[in-house]
């Protein structure tokens, strides 16, 4: 019996095709756009920040997630 090959590129990188080509997922958070304050607390930031610190950005993903 011979055994089966499977017809697959090989890229040489070492990590399968279907893991190299798949983007990571974008989180809620990331497609906001900077606003100068908190999008979960409100606490005033910077025209670049969008979370005043992780606990709110960790928060604001989770409240999403829930609200879908």
């Amino acid at each position: 019996m011979d055994p089966i090959q499977e017809s697959v590129q090989d890229d040489n990188t070492g990590v399968p095709p279907a893991v190299a080509t798949s983007p990571a997922p974008l989180r809620a958070r990331q497609s906001l756009p900077p606003k100068g304050a908190c999008w979960y607390c409100d606490k005033p930031l910077d025209n670049v920040r969008r979370f005043c610190d992780k606990e709110c950005a960790d928060a604001f993903d989770e409240e999403k997630e829930y609200t879908r």
